[in-house]
C-alpha cells in the first residue's frame, strides 16, 4: 500500500518536512497513517485531516494511492 502524506502550515514546520510517502501494509486508518509517519509525536489537538481533499476523522480507512494531509484550522483576523 502507497500512502502519500502532506503537512501544511505549522504543522510543517514543526514536524520539519511537508511530506512523507508510506509503503506500508499495516495502514488500515488515518491515525494509522499518523503513527507510521510521525512514531515519536502525538497528533496536535484541533488538526484538520482530509483524504484526496475531504474532510475526514482519524478512524477513517485509507486505501492504496490515498493522499492524507494534515493542516491546522485556519484563523483569519
Amino acid at each position: 500500500m502507497s500512502i502519500k502524506v502532506r503537512y501544511f502550515a505549522s504543522l510543517k514546520e514543526s514536524i520539519g518536512r511537508s511530506e512523507d510517502n508510506l509503503e506500508s501494509s499495516g495502514l488500515a486508518t488515518v491515525g494509522d497513517v499518523w503513527h507510521s509517519a510521525n512514531p515519536n509525536k502525538a497528533l496536535p489537538d484541533n488538526i484538520l485531516i482530509a483524504v484526496n481533499m475531504e474532510y475526514v476523522g482519524l478512524s477513517n480507512p485509507v486505501k492504496d494511492g490515498d493522499e492524507v494531509a494534515f493542516f491546522p484550522p485556519v484563523t483569519g483576523g
